[in-house]
């Protein structure tokens, strides 16, 4: 059974970077640290959320087509270089993406900070997004590698607290840093946070022997080269990530325009919302880890994509602070069970040597999904107004829960239902065979 990845070109110069991680633990010192430069990394894009809009609607007066426009470019940039990302990171490993996705995603808000009309902007935004893909893609491999089969939800859900961690508090910072006209500032202080992320993922381990290779549970190779379209969109990737885009445009709604809606209602920042959003978020995959696996994807996401709908719904239908408030909690819960069990259900459907390239597949739909809604949803708001563009992210996630229930897990899949018998049982052992669970 081989103990590196059989792409990387050295195996004498991997095997002196490959970790071994446990078979019978999740919360591991690579896995800490991992977690921690994401939370550095998260801390800078959540910085740049409220405060691109407000510096493209502001001082270079680009509207709120120009606001989903360097979405959609951020976007259309991360899923291009995705296929690319998954290829570096087997041959050159998980670390080297990392390191250089925040430090290249660091370069691009230095860039913004000195922009001085949209189109510069705008190109420096699709630095960022390659460097997020990197970043992105590096990390959440290696929580995958790391983590048990029957816990990979679980260790999903403990890397994305860090995520949204930063995406909560980097919004509070932001506008914290800007005080309504100190862009500049801003965005440099942003880009430092990016690298302080590339510094700590410096000591990650490039390549892992995985607890599945170890323990007989990965799930063999079919042998066969990809062609087509499945060369740069891993198949098993294909329906979890369309149902993440789905869910994705209706959480980019969210961030679009609640900034500025929020300031037409009289709030006067948005940061506190986006801390309610992160801290409702944080708790539930902080207490609600295991949650995944008890109950299922089909549950989970039904319910994520449910709080999405609702939030949203309410947003567009009632024109008040205190729904603001609750749109931000029921937001904050939906993507607290959105992603973990749909990146799971994709890890646990292929083999070692292909966890990089459905990673990588798998989250470049998050992008996608960004780029679809930023276009489609800023130009219904130039249309209808704000408020209104609210329900144009509904409609997306009620696509998304049909897609789920229909073609993604029905209720007869085998991995529809729990993956672990109990919250007390025996977490290094391989997970009993359980029964198709409907709802």
């Amino acid at each position: 059974m081989p103990t590196t990845p059989s792409a990387a070109p050295d195996l004498t110069s991997q095997r002196s970077r490959t970790y071994v991680a446990p078979t019978d633990r999740l919360i591991t010192a690579p896995f800490l640290v991992v977690t921690v430069a994401g939370l550095g990394f998260f801390m800078y894009i959540g910085i740049l959320l409220p405060l691109i809009p407000l510096f493209v609607e502001g001082p270079l007066g680009g509207g709120e087509f120009g606001v989903g426009l360097n979405v959609a470019v951020f976007a259309v940039a991360a899923v291009a270089s995705r296929p690319m990302i998954g290829r570096l990171a087997n041959r050159f490993g998980r670390r080297s993406v990392m390191v250089a996705g925040a430090l290249v995603a660091a370069c691009g808000g230095l860039g913004m900070s000195q922009a001085g009309d949209l189109a510069v902007l705008l190109g420096f935004r699709t630095l960022t997004g390659f460097g997020e893909a990197a970043m992105f893609v590096g990390a959440a491999t290696l929580v995958a590698d790391l983590s048990p089969r029957h816990r990979r939800a679980e260790g999903a859900s403990y890397f994305s607290v860090a995520v949204f961690t930063g995406l909560g508090l980097g919004p509070v910072l932001g506008e914290w840093l800007l005080d309504d006209v100190r862009f500049e500032r801003t965005f440099v202080a942003g880009s430092l946070f990016a690298v302080a992320a590339a510094a700590v993922a410096f000591f990650a381990p490039s390549f892992v022997v995985s607890p599945d290779s170890q323990t007989g549970h990965s799930i063999d190779g079919d042998g066969e080269e990809r062609r087509g379209i499945s060369r740069y969109v891993h198949p098993a990737a294909v329906l979890p990530g369309s149902v993440l885009a789905l869910g994705v445009g209706g959480l980019t709604t969210f961030f679009l325009f609640v900034p500025e809606y929020s300031r037409d209602l009289g709030l006067g920042s948005s940061g506190g919302l986006f801390l309610v959003y992160s801290f409702t978020s944080l708790l539930i995959r902080i207490f609600g880890a295991t949650l995944p696996e008890r109950l299922g994807p089909r549950r989970m996401v039904t319910i994520a994509l449910l709080c999405f709908a609702v939030g949203l719904g309410a947003l567009g239908a009632i024109e008040a602070t205190w729904v603001l408030w609750a749109s931000a909690a029921l937001i904050g819960l939906g993507a607290a069970f959105n992603y973990p069990s749909l990146n799971a259900l994709t890890v646990n459907r292929v083999s070692d040597d292909d966890r990089a390239a459905a990673i990588s597949s798998f989250t470049m739909f998050f992008e996608i999904g960004s780029a679809v809604s930023g276009l489609t949803i800023g130009g219904l708001g130039e249309i209808v107004g704000k408020q209104h563009a609210f329900y144009g992210g509904v409609v997306m996630v009620l696509v998304g829960l049909y897609v789920l229930r229909v073609h993604v897990v029905p209720s007869d899949a085998s991995d529809a239902g729990p993956t672990t018998s109990s919250r007390g049982g025996d977490r290094g052992a391989a997970p009993a065979a359980t029964p198709p669970v409907g709802d």
